[in-house]
């Protein structure tokens, strides 16, 4: 049946989808565990308007570490494919549209990109189609649209883009509902985020911790059990204002992520730029192998201190204020 145009909307439709960050339990949480992560200010942002030619075409305007967009192509034509067989059923050889993406979210590995791009076009196809998606249809999006990115994804990317705030999460393995609950902070967190600049698969990632696992079963099974601790000791201290505890934790699952094999030479050095300059605690965030790293300072003067030290020596940096 021919989709009726009168339910159009008339104007530029916008949509858009937060970064992220993961403070503690990356990789970790794909097993169950739980983590703790928080959506960020900057975001990326969708503006959709009818199309001339059939299809749904991108026109990919984001900032991005070098290689970022060429190298997700074909994934993110991929997630539009998932996400509309999921949730939106449309015909868009019947109602072509064109997108453009842009926002101030750097792009990279690590901050959740791939998610805030599927949230983010979501939220325009719903508005302009008037589809009235909910937050929790447009959060489903995001996590159909991001298994063209990250094969099987733990949850945690599409809800911080969806909802932003700080979220303790953990997945159910057996097919029920997830755990998500939203957290209190007992001090805000100054927080920095590094680009390596080094794009990598988080699907490559994390299939590099399956084999590893299988290989090493009971090795693994305690350095994951200590993940978890970490997580719930962070939760209590978070909750408290106590950041010099924070911080230790963060280096402990920094640490952990090391051991399973998920770190990186420029993350391990800029762990040590950052804590070598102020910050509580420092750890890679993300699928690693590359992309972000995240440090907590004390305050925002001693942040913006560390920042101006990254940026000389080259790298991007996102500086956040959670809470």
């Amino acid at each position: 049946m021919p989709y009726d145009h009168s339910l159009l909307s008339d104007i530029m439709a916008t949509g858009h989808g937060f970064g992220k960050v993961i403070l503690f339990g990356e990789h970790f949480v794909v097993y169950g565990k739980p983590t703790i992560a928080s959506g960020i200010s900057k975001k990326t942002v969708a503006v959709l308007k009818p199309g001339i030619s059939p299809g749904f075409h991108i026109t990919d305007n984001r900032p991005a570490a070098e290689g970022y967009i060429a190298k997700y192509v074909k994934s993110q034509t991929r997630s539009v494919r998932l996400m509309n067989e999921a949730v939106w059923h449309l015909n868009f050889d019947e109602t072509p549209v064109e997108v453009e993406l842009g926002g101030d979210l750097y792009c990279a590995s690590g901050v959740g990109a791939s998610a805030a791009c599927c949230v983010a076009m979501a939220r325009a196809v719903s508005e302009h189609f008037k589809l009235n998606l909910s937050e929790e249809d447009i959060s489903l999006c995001g996590l159909e649209g991001d298994k063209a990115y990250a094969g099987t994804p733990s949850g945690i990317d599409n809800t911080c883009s969806t909802y932003g705030g700080l979220i303790y999460f953990r997945k159910n393995l057996k097919g029920g509902d997830n755990t998500m609950e939203r957290m209190k902070l007992g001090r805000p967190l100054d927080i920095l985020m590094v680009s390596t600049g080094i794009t990598t698969r988080t699907e490559e990632a994390v299939a590099g911790v399956r084999e590893r696992k299988k290989k090493f079963p009971d090795e693994y099974e305690k350095l994951f059990d200590m993940a978890g601790e970490i997580v719930e000791r962070a939760k209590e201290m978070l909750a408290e204002g106590n950041l010099t505890e924070v911080g230790g934790l963060m280096n402990a699952n920094h640490e952990l992520l090391q051991k399973i094999g998920v770190s990186h030479e420029k993350l391990d050095y800029l762990v040590g730029l950052t804590r070598r300059n102020g910050a509580l605690g420092s750890k890679m965030t993300g699928g690693g192998l590359g992309g972000y790293m995240v440090a907590l300072f004390p305050d925002e003067n001693t942040c913006e201190n560390a920042a101006k030290v990254c940026e000389a020596e080259g790298y991007k940096v996102i500086r956040a204020r959670i809470g």
